[in-house]
């Protein structure tokens, strides 16, 4: 039988329609090596698992539990495998993606187990009593500290938010018995998966973000969001009221009501600032925001802000990033 190090971390790995780990699982690893040994399970189809079980290895699990799914159900073979997993390591947490289907397996977990749930944390850490979670709060007024009074705390974190990286492992594994619960499932009658065109990121867990707002003025015009955003290998996003306005699909929307990023660089152009839309990208590691009216709310969080016209500024930033790389 396999001995768990007392500080383990259980970490619920996403897996692609594609059969690869999601692009959350390095940061998820790092938040979970910070504070204990991260522990990974694989929930994915048996041949696949050998390579999954690799990549979480080099991405820092000192050991990947294993466990088949019946592909044609959602969520419910997830956490009986999950369920399983934390009867068999005792983590001090329990950690997932915050994407909509780890939010929706955490949800079911912490109900089924009777854990409390901390959700969109954007970092952990661990005190004398135990694992605690950091959230963002009030559109990012504020940083707040969540800790369950009892038991293991099931956190999802959020995709970017953490910068720490675990160091790679040697591979350990074990083969998961997962007894179905019997709970009721949605199922699956068929599945096709969407191919992506696009040479850009994409915008949930970009390291770069250029974001436009209303103040773009068009559709058309909003092409000056796509061409910086080319120039420095960045996602593409938008504020509602641009979103509201036609520019972009809604799928590019950064907000409250939209996608909560969290990347290194964001660059905000004609955007006010309003609270729903500083909610998903306060987190930001460094804002620079353009903007013709000086009293923009978004100048309030932003570490570097240049009060202009975005269409005389913007396109002299880019043919400055083509000058450079030639």
């Amino acid at each position: 039988m396999t001995d768990f190090a007392p500080d383990s971390i259980l970490v619920v790995l996403d897996v692609t329609p594609s059969g690869v780990l999601s692009s959350s699982s390095a940061g998820l690893l790092g938040a979970a090596a910070e504070v204990g040994t991260p522990v990974a399970l694989v929930v994915a189809e048996s041949a696949r698992q050998e390579a999954l079980a690799a990549d979480a290895a080099a991405l820092g699990a000192a050991h990947v539990l294993l466990a088949t799914a019946d592909a044609s159900q959602l969520t419910v073979p997830t956490v009986d495998a999950v369920a399983t997993a934390a009867a068999l390591v005792e983590p001090d947490a329990v950690l997932f993606p915050n994407s909509i289907e780890g939010r929706d397996a955490a949800g079911r977990f912490a109900a089924r187990s009777r854990r409390a749930i901390a959700v969109d944390a954007i970092g952990i850490a661990r005190d004398e009593r135990g694992i605690l979670a950091h959230h963002s709060v009030y559109g990012g007024a504020y940083t707040s500290t969540s800790a369950p009074t009892f038991g293991a705390a099931v956190i999802t974190v959020r995709q970017g938010a953490v910068d720490a990286r675990a160091t790679a492992q040697p591979l350990a594994t074990t083969v998961l018995e997962v007894a179905p619960s019997g709970t009721r499932a949605a199922t699956i009658d068929s599945f096709q998966e969407a191919e992506a065109t696009s040479s850009r990121p994409e915008l949930r867990g970009a390291a770069k973000v250029v974001a436009g707002g209303r103040g773009l003025g068009s559709q058309e015009q909003f092409a000056l969001v796509e061409q910086l955003a080319d120039a420095l290998g960045a996602a593409v996003g938008a504020s509602r009221a641009a979103v509201d306005a036609g520019y972009v699909p809604y799928s590019h929307q950064v907000g409250q009501t939209g996608v909560s990023v969290s990347p290194q660089l964001y660059v905000a152009l004609g955007i006010s600032g309003a609270i729903q839309h500083r909610a998903g990208m306060q987190t930001a590691k460094t804002i620079v925001a353009i903007n013709k009216d000086a009293d923009a709310p978004i100048f309030e969080i932003a570490d570097f802000g240049v009060v202009g016209d975005v269409f005389t500024i913007v396109p002299q930033v880019i043919e400055t990033l083509a000058a450079e790389e030639k």
